[in-house]
């Protein structure tokens, strides 16, 4: 079953009381050992599929530069057409 909690997250219903928590240093100890657990599940690239994230990467950064010069450009002209060159 789901509830609605008052800030709007949705989270599982749970009828268990809550359990205890252990003093710091177990929940540091519980932090650590999670984070591990994650880190396990991280799966790391091969070289193939890295340099193609790379190659990907650089792409849409060129084509965003080219984007922004191009708009730099035009709104340049556009300014100087509507309020005149200077020593023109």
């Amino acid at each position: 079953m789901v509830q609605d909690e008052p800030n709007g997250e949705i989270v599982a219903a749970s009828d268990r009381p809550r359990e205890k928590r252990g003093n710091l240093f177990q929940r540091i100890a519980i932090f650590i050992r999670q984070v591990f657990a994650e880190l396990r599940k991280v799966v790391t690239p091969t070289r193939q599929e890295l340099v193609r994230y790379t190659l990907v990467s650089i792409a849409f950064v060129i084509v965003v530069m080219a984007i922004v010069y191009g708009l730099d450009v035009l709104f340049s002209w556009m300014t100087a057409w509507v309020f005149g060159s200077p020593g023109a």
